[in-house]
This record gives structure tokens, sequence and C-alpha cells, in this order.
């Protein structure tokens, strides 16, 4: 692998650098075990090419979604990530959950439940979890193809069309009440936890008769827990901003709904066994010689950027770090205040 933007007399760094890769990136369809604020200790598996989704969220901390569509296929290859899978369990403890998630939407494979049945089989005692946004439980196979996970975590944002548009910008054809019904649909169905992301983007989604359709749709859902995030890092348009944590109590105080919680700091990921300082001070000093953006870390070192991202929360919330919108993109740079 080439290692990018790194000058020709770093000798020494270039080495570092170079050992850390192998030492990292052994899987191309697996990462971590990353450090998750919600499942611990948990191995990603990554089902379709960054960034092939069914929406082009505003506030997506991967990047601007390059395939947007609602078409379901192999984009990767079913025997390739079993393949991976079986060497990784031959050569790894157990971690605490796998999680199908990754740099697009993972129910566009349409093996993914297939691919979840082998986990089953050959690692019944691990639970199964998947990040989704939730786009395509109007299709009753989609549906079907996630009845044997452990734990679904769809996210929804909106509940009229209208801020559905602003900060989703989904695929063609697809509507809100299609999204929203398939959610319904998918609880009766679906004998497993339901956990209910509903990112808050100020300005966007907080406006007091939006959540007032949100609260109406989550009865109508009955998630298992209903999950506040906000933005930690720039999405994929300028000026966005995060919700400060009394904004978003003011909006689990506006539900009065007894499973609402907050997602917990940055910070916490520190004290999750999988957080580990080598790929911490590593991203340091990468960008420490030329600032970077996400894909260009993800290039030098290695690492899946859901990965990435993680430590990048946390080098941000300790002001080690900050970001700097350029022509190409966000670039991060070491904290120079």
């Amino acid at each position: 692998m080439d290692l990018l933007f790194l000058s020709s007399n770093g000798a020494d760094f270039e080495i570092k650098v170079e050992l850390n890769i192998r030492r990292f990136n052994m899987y191309k369809y697996l990462f971590g075990p990353v450090p998750s604020r919600r499942l611990g200790m948990s191995l990603g598996v990554d089902l379709v090419p960054k960034k092939v989704c069914t929406l082009d969220c505003v506030y997506c901390e991967v990047g601007k979604t390059t395939k947007l569509t609602l078409d379901r296929k192999e984009y990767i290859k079913f025997d390739k990530v079993k393949e991976e899978l079986i060497h990784y369990f031959n050569n790894n403890p157990d971690p605490d959950y796998i999680t199908f998630s990754g740099s697009g939407e993972p129910t566009l494979n349409s093996r993914i439940g297939e691919m979840l049945q082998f986990i089953k089989q050959i690692k019944p005692n691990i639970p199964v979890a998947v990040l989704t946004n939730g786009t395509l439980f109007y299709d009753k196979k989609v549906r079907e193809a996630l009845l044997n996970a452990d734990v679904v975590l769809p996210s929804l944002d909106a509940a009229t069309n209208e801020v559905f548009m602003k900060i989703n910008r989904p695929a063609t054809n697809l509507t809100t009440d299609q999204y929203i019904q398939g959610l319904i649909d998918f609880r009766s169905e679906f004998k497993g936890k339901i956990w209910l992301e509903i990112f808050i983007l100020p300005d966007f989604n907080d406006a007091d008769d939006e959540l007032s359709e949100l609260k109406k749709v989550i009865l109508k859902i009955k998630p298992d827990s209903i999950q506040l995030n906000t933005l930690d890092r720039p999405g994929t348009i300028s000026n966005l901003r995060g919700a400060t944590r009394e904004e978003l109590q003011r909006i689990s105080d506006f539900w009065k709904l007894d499973n609402v919680e907050i997602i917990s700091s940055s910070q916490e990921r520190k004290n999750i066994q999988s957080f580990r300082s080598d790929i911490e001070s590593t991203i340091l000093e990468t960008i420490a010689r030329r600032p970077c953006t996400l894909d260009d870390l993800a290039k030098i070192l290695g690492l899946h950027v859901n990965e990435i991202n993680k430590y990048l929360d946390v080098l941000e919330a300790d002001a080690k770090i900050e970001s700097v919108q350029q022509e190409r993109g966000f670039f991060y740079q070491l904290n120079k205040k």
C-alpha cells in the first residue's frame, strides 16, 4: 500500500506507519472491533462499497453518497465475507457484538439474511446487531432477512416529507409514509430489540411541530429504546452544528417518553475495552505531518472509515485535533489553539 502525503525525509515515520498498516489492516470487509458507545466491543461487517446508500443525509460523517439507490444486489460477495469471518474467528477472541454496518446501507446487499444465518450457525452465542437507516423495511424480503438478528438499530429523523427531503435526501420514489410504515411492520414481525435512533440537527428537525409528529410515529413503531443522537463532526454540507446536551434534553422532556436515551459523550469511548491508544497515536502522528481527510486516513492507515471515525470523535472531544473545510472536503489537523 502506498503511503500518501508523507515526505521523503520521514523514513522512520514511514516505517512506523507501514508496521501499523500490517498490524491494523488484516481484512477488507471486516473492521474493528471498534469502541462502540452502544455495543461495546463490536466487530463490524461491511456489505456494500463506500458509499452506496438509499439516503444522502446532510449529516453523514462517512461522506456524501456516491450511489443513491434502492436496488438490492450482492454488492459484496457472500463467499468473500464468509471467508474473512472464518479466519477472524479462528484467530481472535469473540467480540461483544457482530454488527452489520459500514460505509453504506447494509440491507442493500441482497444476501444479508444468509450472512446473518451463517454467523448464527458458527457463533450462536454472539449477539448480532444491524445498523440500518430502515428505509427498505417496506420490502417484506428485507424484513424477513433480519428476523434472526438480536438487535436492530434503525434511524428515523423526520416524520414529515418536507423535513425528510431536507435532512435525508432520499433516492427517487422513496416516500416518508413508505419508510414509516416499513418500520411499523418490522416491529410487528421482529421479536428482538429495536433501538430507534433519531438524529437531531438544530433548524432541521427540532421544531415543536416536527417533534410532535415524530412522537406520534414513535408510539406506532413501539421501539424498545429511543436514542437521541447529534452531530459530532462535519457532515456533507457546511454550517451544520450538533445539538447541545440541553437541547437534546429539551426534546426528551417534550416527548415525555420513558425510554428515551441521550447518546453518551465520545469521551466515554476511552473506557470501552476495545479502545486502542496505538490507533489514536498513529492518527495523531499522521496528521501532524500533513492534514488529512477521512478518506486519506483510511488509505494511509488501512483502517475502515467507521473505525477511524470513532477515534476522531474522541480526539476532537479532547481538543487535540480540529477540522478545516477546504475544496477537497474536511481536513483534520492538530489543534493549533
